[in-house]
């Protein structure tokens, strides 16, 4: 995720750190104390299927941070090739590998040294060839244009100040026909300038949530055609903070389904 540009006068170098900081320790310490729930728990809640969770590395699942499920709205077939925009420690491209087989490829884009490596260690012990990771920006990705038949992005594309050149990038990239399925934190209410300023709350996964109706228009611009929304009330936030934030601005987890015409 780059984060760059402005939402509001957010300091870009200082979210940049925040965020890395947060999630190099979820990588490292998967059972830490984190303002929000993680690991095979809180995915079997979303509705991760157990016996998938069961046929990937039990550390990935630890490292989980995810808001919510979106792998029946993406259809990952065989032979597919598939972008997952924000990979972390590697559950959700290790399942999406699942679903592609050996004949298709999971490409992960990540900023955070720390969860890029756990998650090629792991791709190697664990043989899950068809995988590979890359040190990214969300909003700037290396692969062609129309190249890709599934985007996939979890508690992600919040944490980037300019969404709208993420959707853009996923735009490109995407083929014909093709897929962006995202779970990821927005709003009911505007958040005041004292949330969105502050590069800690961007990290946690609300300074940066922008309104729902925002966000769906961002898909829209960039090309895309939502499908599917949905909310997802088995996600919740831990602190007591943030769950004020939750219940003062409407903050809450999403689903969304969008393709490329």
């Amino acid at each position: 995720m780059t984060i760059a540009s402005a939402v509001k006068s957010v300091n870009p170098v200082e979210l940049e750190q925040k965020v890395k900081e947060m999630y190099e320790k979820v990588a490292s310490d998967p059972f830490g104390e984190f303002h929000f729930e993680m690991g095979r728990a809180l995915a079997e809640r979303l509705g991760y299927a157990p016996a998938e969770l069961d046929r990937i590395a039990h550390e990935a699942v630890d490292s989980f941070a995810g808001v919510g499920y979106y792998f029946d709205l993406a259809a990952i077939r065989p032979g597919e090739t598939v972008l997952d925009l924000g990979s972390g420690s590697g559950m959700d491209s290790f399942i999406a590998a699942l679903r592609t087989g050996a004949a298709g490829k999971v490409l992960g884009v990540d900023m955070t040294d720390a969860q890029r490596e756990k998650a090629g260690r792991l791709r190697d012990r664990d043989g899950f060839a068809q995988v590979s990771y890359h040190k990214a920006y969300i909003e700037n990705t290396p692969f062609d244009d129309d190249s890709i038949d599934a985007v996939i992005s979890n508690g992600v594309i919040n944490l980037a100040a300019n969404k709208a050149a993420v959707f853009r990038e996923t735009a490109r990239v995407l083929k014909p026909g093709g897929r962006l399925a995202i779970a990821d934190i927005v709003t009911e209410k505007e958040l005041p300038e004292g949330v969105t300023c502050n590069a800690t709350l961007w990290a946690a996964c609300i300074g940066g949530a922008l309104q729902q109706d925002k966000y769906l228009a961002a898909i829209t611009a960039a090309g895309l055609r939502v499908v599917t929304l949905r909310e997802n009330p088995q996600y919740r936030f831990l602190t007591a903070s943030a769950r004020k934030a939750c219940a003062t601005y409407g903050v809450k987890s999403v689903s969304i389904l969008a393709v490329k015409p």
